[in-house]
């Protein structure tokens, strides 16, 4: 059985007490307050389902309650119906502008009274109604939108997974690089110049797109990928490729999903991140800010790793090997913040070198 309705009454002349208590009381619980700090007062204590407010009292009238009413959170949304024998617009007005939801003029009678208390209760219960779905709905697409969120970075993992099986002695490349990639941006986002661009919700994405940077990579020749020597030149020009099959596979899922989609921050990554600071990169010779921040963050990470991992052409770098090498390409290889966030966040690089190490 549903709870019954609960009315405040506040009014400081008794017989309009008597006859709305007279009126209301079969179908209502009620409260009843002689003026208005009273009502208040009850008000600390009990949440009607709505108030009826009489606008001419002593010591605090009905407006200065409305408003008191109006101001508070907890009481906001209780609908009042103000009482008053004044009936001119202003005052009508200047109740409404405050926030009452109806008007009655004294002498009021008393089937209007219940009608009107009867609609303004069925309003607001409507309006529980509407903001409970309203609540079951944001759950529910809150749900829908984490579901769709695990699901494009599953599709990240799975394909990211499928080129390191082409390269299997990457090992932990993809989460190291993932790391890496983190910790600069977070670095670089405390710059004045870069945190309108480097938001965390970007990181984020950065952070989870990552692992596509090499996807291209499954283009390229077992004969090639795996050679234990030095390349040709013919066969390095090869290579150069993964980074345009890279771009070119990601662009048919952007194709399906928009510009906005989770693949167009991938696809920078994958096409921009062998570009250098100098323009001597490649596949398109961009330099400096023509690259974007996504690329040149990528390229410090990416070598990085590349240096400090064993590979069937060379032996592992050590960090200070690797470090040097990265200073040295300050300027030329790699964005001068993008080496100088490195220094900062040194031993962090360190700590995931150690902890993600190639099984």
């Amino acid at each position: 059985m549903d709870r019954q309705k609960t009315i405040m009454i506040v009014d400081d002349t008794e017989m309009n007490i008597v006859i709305l208590v007279e009126a209301l009381q079969d179908d209502y619980e009620l409260i009843v307050a002689i003026n208005g700090v009273d009502a208040m007062e009850l008000l600390e204590e009990q949440k009607p389902d709505l108030i009826l407010l009489d606008i001419m009292m002593p010591e605090m009238d009905g407006y200065e309650v409305l408003n008191k009413i109006k101001r508070r959170r907890d009481l906001e949304h209780i609908p009042v119906i103000l009482l008053s024998a004044i009936t001119d617009s202003d005052s009508k007005n200047k109740g409404f502008s405050l926030g009452a939801v109806d008007y009655v003029t004294k002498p009021f009678e008393i089937i209007e009274v219940k009608a009107r208390v009867r609609t303004q209760i069925r309003l607001e219960e409507a309006r529980l109604v509407l903001e409970s779905q309203n609540v079951v709905l944001e759950e529910m697409v809150k749900e829908r939108t984490k579901l769709i969120e695990r699901t494009n970075f599953a599709t990240i993992y799975c394909l990211a997974a499928l080129a390191e099986t082409r390269d299997p002695e990457t090992g932990e490349h993809i989460k190291r690089t993932q790391k890496y990639i983190k910790e600069l941006a977070l670095e670089l986002s405390a710059k004045e110049e870069y945190k309108d661009v480097l938001t965390s919700e970007y990181i984020e994405l950065l952070y989870k797109s990552a692992p596509l940077h090499d996807i291209g990579k499954v283009g390229i020749k077992d004969s090639i990928l795996l050679k234990p020597g030095k390349l040709t030149k013919e066969e390095f020009e090869e290579m150069k490729n993964h980074t345009t099959y890279g771009g070119e596979a990601l662009m048919v899922g952007i194709k399906e999903l928009g510009e906005e989609s989770f693949l167009t921050l991938a696809k920078e990554i994958a096409l921009t991140h062998h570009e250098k600071w100098d323009g001597c990169g490649y596949p398109r010779g961009l330099s400096k800010q023509e690259i974007p921040i996504s690329g040149r963050l990528m390229a410090l990470s990416d070598v990085y790793d590349a240096l400090i991992s064993k590979r069937v052409y060379k032996e592992a770098f050590s960090h200070e090997e690797a470090k040097s090498i990265i200073l040295e390409g300050r300027g030329t290889h790699f964005d001068p913040d993008v080496v100088d966030a490195f220094i900062k966040r040194e031993a962090n690089f360190i700590e995931i070198m150690k902890e993600f190490k190639d099984k």
